[in-house]
């Protein structure tokens, strides 16, 4: 830079905080590729894993127009995740959300060192263990046929109709609830190997499609080690619930279970509710 030059603004984006492990390797990520090298931050007991990005791109304003960009929030959390994922092989972490930044790495301190003891906690909780994902589906089933014109003349003939609309409507709810139990014993079955679980709100239609309908949206935390015996549990429950369909997704770092109370401590606060679900992973 020549003396005429002056620096360009720049922001510490944060991606995760960590506790221990060799992170040097993090370095060679382009994060999200603004020409700055992923790097960490040392916060007291806490290594955060940071950029500098520039302030012109990610100011608030800015920020906003670039997340309600559909293509660019999902370059921005797939850059995001992959970072976290490539920490989380290496040390204990807690993942942050999608656009956690702050003024300055002086900032990002103060604010991890605010954050401290729950953060430590948080990584105490996750150490040796990984979150797996699992969705469970009812088909939807074609839908009941509707009663043929309607009732017809008399009053026999419209209670007929109507014990047909009601008869179908029973029949619907009946299997609603059986299936809503084959989704509480695949529950508690991947409970039973789990230290933590979390259920997630369902998707709906516009995620699963017409023709399944997600009765179980969970996530569950398993001590390292326990794949074969959480893969032996789903075969099994597939063999029994033959009317569900049963996905299992992960390892993943523990975004459901890590949750250190520092959403709130970024410039942007971390960004909407919405942004801070989105990781790049497979929606939950």
């Amino acid at each position: 830079m020549t003396p005429t030059e002056t620096p360009t603004p720049t922001l510490t984006y944060a991606f995760a905080v960590c506790r221990g492990g060799a992170l040097t390797a993090l370095t060679a990520l382009p994060g999200l590729d603004t020409g700055a090298s992923v790097r960490t931050l040392t916060a007291g007991p806490l290594t955060a894993v940071v950029q500098d990005v520039p302030a012109a791109g990610f100011g608030e304003e800015a920020l906003r127009r670039r997340l309600s960009d559909r293509d660019e929030l999902e370059r921005c959390a797939r850059a995001h995740h992959t970072v976290i994922t490539a920490a989380s092989a290496l040390a204990p972490t807690v993942p942050l959300p999608l656009a956690t930044l702050y003024l300055d790495d002086d900032r990002a301190r103060e604010a991890l060192g605010e954050r401290e003891t729950s953060l430590l906690t948080a990584l105490d909780r996750i150490a040796g263990r990984a979150e797996w994902g699992v969705k469970v589906y009812a088909p939807a089933g074609p839908p009941p046929p509707a009663p043929a014109d309607g009732p017809a003349d008399g009053p026999a003939s419209g209670r007929a109709y109507l014990d047909r609309v009601r008869t179908r409507q029973r029949s619907r709810e009946q299997h609603h609830t059986l299936t809503l139990r084959a989704a509480e014993r695949v529950d508690s079955a991947v409970r039973s190997l789990a230290v933590a679980a979390r259920r997630l709100r369902p998707h709906g239609v516009e995620v699963t499609g017409k023709h399944r309908t997600q009765v179980l949206n969970a996530a569950y935390l398993l001590d390292l080690g326990r794949e074969r015996e959480l893969q032996a549990a789903l075969a099994s429950l597939r063999r029994d619930e033959t009317d569900l369909q049963i996905e299992l997704s992960g390892p993943w770092a523990p975004y459901s279970f890590a949750d250190g109370g520092i959403a709130d401590g970024g410039l942007t606060g971390g960004g909407t509710a919405a942004e801070r679900r989105t990781s790049g992973r497979t929606p939950s």
